[in-house]
């Protein structure tokens, strides 16, 4: 499981010129699911998340949370991020989970970041969106478990 962290003081998700989640203050998460991903993935990725200090404090050091800032979470699935370039010129995404597979794990995913204590919404899977990320430092964070 990779995830891609933006840290945001403005995210949204549109999907048909409709929007279906934004937030201020937060994180974007880009979120791709890999072959063999499950619950000890989610597990790792989720508590880190919520618990990773990438936000200011007063003296201008990176020592907060997004719990401890209150701010929220987008998480958008993105296969992508799977992406193989090594040969030819045109992406493989062979190691990225099935749909099938990849779509409740994205949805347990948003859900175990809610038991963190995370207010968080979520783009639709499979949709083709618009993300506007309006990046934060900027700072962007690479996870993967």
């Amino acid at each position: 499981m990779r995830a891609l962290l933006q840290r945001v003081s403005h995210g949204k998700v549109s999907l048909d010129g409709k929007t279906i989640a934004e937030i201020e203050q937060g994180l974007v998460i880009l979120l791709g699911v890999g072959e063999g991903d499950g619950q000890a993935e989610i597990d790792y990725l989720t508590k880190k998340i919520a618990h990773l200090r990438i936000f200011e404090d007063e003296a201008g050091k990176m020592n907060l949370s997004v719990l401890d800032v209150g701010g929220e979470a987008i998480v958008v699935s993105q296969f992508t991020l799977y992406a193989d370039t090594k040969k030819g010129r045109r992406p493989s995404f062979v190691h990225a989970a099935h749909p099938d597979i990849a779509k409740p794990l994205v949805e347990q995913f948003t859900e175990a970041l809610r038991s963190q204590g995370l207010q968080t919404q979520s783009g639709k899977f499979g949709g083709n969106m618009l993300v506007e990320i309006d990046n934060d430092g900027p700072v962007t964070i690479w996870m993967e478990r």
